[in-house]
Formats: C-alpha cells, structure tokens, sequence
C-alpha cells in the first residue's frame, strides 16, 4: 500500500464522517439559532431553556436519521471490502 492509496483511504473516511455528522450538525445549528432569536425577543437567559431544546433536537435527528446513516456507512463498508486487491502488497 502506497501512500497514495493511504491518503485516498483517509480522505473519503473523512468525507463519510462529515456527510453523516453535517445533518445533525445543521439541524441542531439551526434549533440554536432559532432558540437564541427567541431568547433575544423575550429577554430570557435561562442555561436550560437554551440547553434542553438542543438535546431533543439532536437526539430526534438522530433518531430519525439512523436509517439513512446505517445504509451509507453499510454501502462504504462493502464498497471498501469489496476490492481489497488495491490495498494488498504486490
């Protein structure tokens, strides 16, 4: 294995990492956004009214995203062991 397959090995690890962390990522970058917008309007600056929202946000997202998260990594992983001749020595 030369390290031009180790940096390519790397690289799309790391493109699965943040295709499957960006969604939750978002989703609970937006309930803050909308959790501090509200905070600001009604003047209140309670740790838990800002703390508890996000905790349910992501763990829903999670929960509903877990299907499409198990099939892209199933698919990376049997598109990764698939053809290992690349990554066998000659």
């Amino acid at each position: 294995m030369n390290s031009e397959q180790v940096v390519d090995l790397v690289r799309k690890a790391l493109e699965m990492a943040v295709l499957l962390g960006a969604p939750l990522l978002i989703i609970v970058t937006v309930v803050s956004l909308l959790i501090n917008l509200v905070q600001v309007l009604t003047s209140l600056q309670d740790a838990t009214l800002s703390t508890v929202p996000r905790l349910v946000a992501a763990v829903a997202a999670a929960f509903l995203l877990t299907p499409w998260m198990v099939r892209r990594m199933t698919t990376y992983t049997v598109q990764l062991f698939s053809d290992l001749r690349p990554f066998v020595g000659h």
